[in-house]
Formats: C-alpha cells, structure tokens, sequence
C-alpha cells in the first residue's frame, strides 16, 4: 500500500465515529494503532447519547459531542449539528445506521468532512437495488428471475408472481439490512405479503417501492470482500458463506464457503470485482451472491457500500486491516499488487444478550461479569465491559466471536471451546451462548450444509431448545432456592437472637415446585454436610457435591459426574446454564401475588 503522501497519511487529523459499541470500538483501536505505527497524531470524536457517556466505545475515544433527538444516529440535522460542533474533518459510519445512506454522505460533503467509504452517486446506483439488478444483467451476471420494473399494485405484483413462478421475495428498492422482505408461496398469500412489503418499506425507508423476483430455495448466501481506491485499483479480498441466518439475519458467518469449489471462488471474485469496476466503486464494501449447490448456480443480490459486521472472517484468512485501509483509501492511497491469498479458516458467530428459550426475547441491563476467551486462533470483537449497561433501543450484541484454523474442523473446533469460555450475566436474561453451541454441534451445519432457510425451518419447528442436562438444571434450581431459603431463616435466626428471643424453624429440608418447559417437577432438597446434598424427585434419591468456583459458578458431582454450573436468579426464574447448555428453570408458586 503507498499513496501519495508520506507513509500512507491519509490527511485528515479528527475522526468522527457516527456509530456506537462493538462497531465504534473497532474504529478507535485501528486509529491508535496507525498512530503508533507513524505517529500521527488522529482523534477519534465519539457522538453518543445521554444514557450512553458512561459507555465502553465513550471511554475510549479521545472526545466525545452528545447527539439527542429520537433517533439520534440517523436524524441528519442533529449529525450535522454535532459534526460541526466537533470540529471533525473525517467521519467514518462502520455498518448499521446511515452507513447506506447516500443522503449522509452528500451532507458530510457539503460541510467539508471526508466520509470515510464510497462517493454518494455510487451509493445512490449502488442502494437502488432495480438498478443493480438491471447493471448486472447488462454485465451478464446471473440474476433470479425478476419483474424488472417497480410493482405498484397488488394486481401487478400477481401477473408478475405468476410470469416468474412461485414461491416470490416481495423486496423493497431501497432496503437494507433485510427489512420489508416479504415471502408468499402461494398467489392466496400474495396480497398481505405485497402491502406489508409495502408498509413496512415505507416506515424503514421513507420509499414504498417495491419488486418481486423468484425465491431462490436451498441457497446459501455468499459474499464477496471488494475494495477499491480512487485511481482504478479493485481487490477481491476474501469469500465468505453467511447461510445461517434467523429473519434474514446472520448469525453464523464463514471464511471461505464449504459450498464452493476453488474455481466457483475464482469465478464469484472475477464477477465481483467487473461489479465493483463498473459502478465506480471506491473503499470498502461488499458484493453479495446466492448459490445454489444442486445446480451449481449463482444468482446476484446486491452491492453493499460499506464494511460488513463479519469482516474480522477476512481480516483473520489475510492479514489485511479493512478498517485501516477504509482510512487510507479515504485520503487518496494506492492498493498496490495484488490482494494477499487466504490462509486458513474462520468461523464467526455473533455472540447476543437474548433468549432462544423466550422467542429470541433481548435483553438490556448492566452486565455484571464478562468473561472473554483467548488463546490460539481466538479473536474477540466488543464493545461493552462488565459495569456497562446493554441499552434496549439497540442491537442487544454482546460480542463477535471468531476461531481461525488451519482448516475447517480446527476453526470450528477452536470456536466451540472459545464460547465455552466465555460467561456474561445480565440480571434478567441470557445470551444466544448455548443456542450457538448446539447450533455448531449440528450435523448441517458440520457438514456446510445449511442454506438460508434451514434455521428459520429449525426454530419453526422448536428443535433449536437443546433439552441435554435438563435434570442437572432442575437439580441446580432446587438447591439454589434451598441455599436462598437456609440464608433467609439464619438472618431472622440472628436478627430475633439480637433482641434476646431467638427462634429456629423445626422444617428439615426445602420441598419445591418448579417448571421447566411446560412441565412442572417436585423436589425436595437438604443439606446434609458442608457442600453436600441430598434430592428427592419422583420417588428416587440423588446425592450432589457442591464446590463453589465463583460468584456465579459452580461445580456439582453427581456420581461419576462432574459438571460446570453457572447460574444466575431473578425473581421466581433461574437461567442455569450446564456444561454450556441453557435452561431455564421457574419456581411454581401457585398464584402468588408478588406485586
């Protein structure tokens, strides 16, 4: 890499981070870095809200201005209030928020500030998804049988739906983020399907317009890493598969796809980059694909103008730093050569403050521990610490989590232990943990089977609860409400002795009801010696021996068996969690009125 001024400098002293958590913390760290390595002397302003000044990615920065209003991060006026208050001469937009926005872009120039990414005409052609479609026809790039023109009505969109063949996407022009898709399978679904499309494109995108295309079924979702500079240079950096995705969500990402072959990988980064070439892309972004395996067919889905959550998956195989080249390329730098090759293999899963048991519920609190992994082929992206609070108007993600290896099974194997590793409590909820583990424990997705429906179908069909060490979990519960309840009866114990009249209860053990999944257990628990208990349930008796790791873990042999435990109480729920395995447990208090 060599630009045009020394070492690479890209120009620009003050940085704006018009984003927040994991994605702002991301920026700091590679500003600090060029720093150290050429001794620039680069700032990073981070805009931020009231509630959010006590926040990792606040702490961080080297300045922080308060934006307000009631979306902050994308109401343009406040932006470019607080770009100007902070002085910035650069702001860089990460993913999320107006990273799309053209609109943004065209305001940053207005007031003299480098957007860090592509040129806004580019990001208009680009977030036109009619006009991309159109373009790579013309380039001859496979596309899913489409309308080819905006559908305005519902009678339209069915002489289109029955032209193309169902099932149909119904997919807004504008969208991003797979918000305002809608599926019908059926022309009896069409309708409800065409109006939500609609509406909801409307609310998310100030633009109703819409078009259908054929549903490509059994796919998986491939991506390819472009980067681009201003002088005609274009690297494709990396393939990544991000099949395993729940309401067109990603969850699971890899790098490369265990459904390509090396000469579907050559092809897919030859159409990329005559994409990218063609639109006059600039900095960072990404072309996305679907395929399907049993025709070996690829059908293009759409530029995206800005670095993806999943890029740690390319910077891991190449060694390249996609967020210090956005800067560089941003202040005019050269991309020399050739891109590095991949080296290895990487999975990423996106580590959530939500509760698979709940419907995905999230959670928001203060996290109160945290406990990250590392070692060999490890890497771990955040942007909270224990102390901070996980807000509920935002993406509950806790972390990204990547394993690299030499091939896949090292790489998945690596991630496996890396989540056993990590721990959050947050008083009320749980995380994604234990769903993530089941879900690379799977067959399909062992065998890089999984297409981008093949988890919505699991959830629909409740197999995405893993049930093993249920019985460990109820076993836990039992014994954590007997503990509660013998702490409760020694402080009264106490406080009645303090004032000369002390009084003991004559009950020997604690006998529950709890639930667990619909169904409702007995158990009788008591202690019968330091760290040991014994536990009645259905007419059998078990012994358990209790050993105290930390605030919130614990491990419980039982027989031959020895266990991990974390737990964590709140209210009548306990959320256990056994060996990795989520569960949680409710005391059935028949009708008490708590409040």
């Amino acid at each position: 890499m060599s630009e045009r001024r020394s070492e690479g400098d890209p120009g620009f002293r003050r940085v704006a981070i018009v984003n927040r958590g994991e994605a702002a913390v991301r920026l700091i760290r590679a500003v600090r870095e060029l720093n150290l390595e050429h001794g620039w002397g680069m700032r990073t302003i981070a805009l931020h809200t009231q509630v959010e000044r006590r926040a990792m990615f606040v702490r961080e920065a080297d300045e922080q201005v308060v934006i307000g209003g009631q979306r902050p991060y994308l109401d343009h006026d406040e932006l470019d209030r607080a770009l100007r208050a902070s002085g910035a001469d650069a702001a860089w937009v990460g993913w999320g928020f107006v990273a799309e926005d053209a609109a943004f872009a065209e305001m940053c120039a207005r007031i003299g500030v480098v957007f860090i990414g592509p040129p806004p005409d580019v990001m208009q052609r680009r977030g036109d998804k009619l006009g991309a479609k159109l373009l790579a026809e013309q380039l001859g790039v496979p596309v899913a049988a489409w309308c080819r023109a905006p559908v305005e009505t519902v009678d339209a969109a069915a002489e289109c739906a029955r032209t193309i063949g169902y099932p149909v996407a119904i997919k807004p022009r504008a969208g991003r983020g797979g918000r305002g898709i809608r599926f019908a399978a059926c022309e009896e679904e069409l309708a409800q399907a065409f109006e939500r499309a609609r509406a909801e494109a409307m609310l998310s995108f100030a633009d109703a317009t819409v078009f259908i295309e054929r549903l490509v079924t059994g796919a998986h979702q491939v991506e390819v890493q472009v980067i681009a500079d201003h002088h005609g240079a274009v690297w494709a950096a990396g393939v990544r598969d991000c099949s395993i995705q729940r309401r067109n969500q990603k969850l699971i990402e890899e790098s490369s796809s265990p459904a390509l072959s090396a000469g579907q990988e050559r092809e897919l980064r030859a159409m990329a980059v005559n994409l990218a070439r063609s639109v006059g892309y600039r900095n960072v972004g990404t072309v996305e694909f679907l395929y399907q395996p049993d025709q070996q067919a690829f059908a293009f889905l759409e530029v995206n103008p800005c670095l993806q959550v999943e890029h740690p998956l390319t910077e891991v195989t190449t060694g390249l730093d996609l967020v210090k080249l956005q800067l560089r390329i941003a202040g005019g730098g050269h991309l020399e050569g050739e891109p590095p090759p991949a080296h290895g293999y990487a999975i990423e899963v996106r580590l959530n403050a939500e509760d698979p048991e709940q419907g995905f519920a999230p959670t928001s609190g203060t996290v109160e521990l945290l406990r990250l992994p590392s070692g060999p082929g490890v890497r771990v992206e955040t942007g909270v610490a224990e102390g901070d609070v996980i807000p509920a108007q935002y993406n509950p993600m806790v972390a990204k989590v990547v394993g690299w290896g030499r091939d896949r099974p090292e790489a998945r194997a690596r991630l496996r232990r890396a989540l056993a590793e990590t721990t959050v409590v947050v008083p009320g909820g749980t995380t994604n943990k234990a769903f993530l583990l089941d879900l690379l424990h799977r067959p399909e997705v062992i065998a890089g089977m999984a297409d981008t429906g093949w988890l919505d179908r699991l959830v629909a069909s409740d197999g995405h609860v893993p049930t093993r060490y249920a019985d460990i979990a109820l076993l836990a519960a039992a014994i954590d409400i007997y503990d509660s309840e013998q702490g409760l009866e020694r402080r009264d114990f106490y406080a009645a002795a303090g004032r000369g009249r002390p009084q003991a209860s004559h009950e020997i053990g604690r006998t529950v009801d709890l639930r667990h999944r619909g169904q409702t257990y007995r158990l009788a628990a008591a202690q019968t010696g330091p760290g040991r208990y014994k536990i009645e349930a259905d007419g059998a008796t078990v012994d358990v021996q209790v050993e105290p790791l930390s605030r919130f873990a614990r491990r419980l042999a039982i027989a031959a068996q020895a266990l991990r435990v974390d737990s964590v109480t709140d209210g009548s729920d306990h959320l256990i969690e056994v060996e990795g395995v989520a569960h949680r447990v409710s005391r059935d208090e028949g009708g008490v009125v708590r409040a």
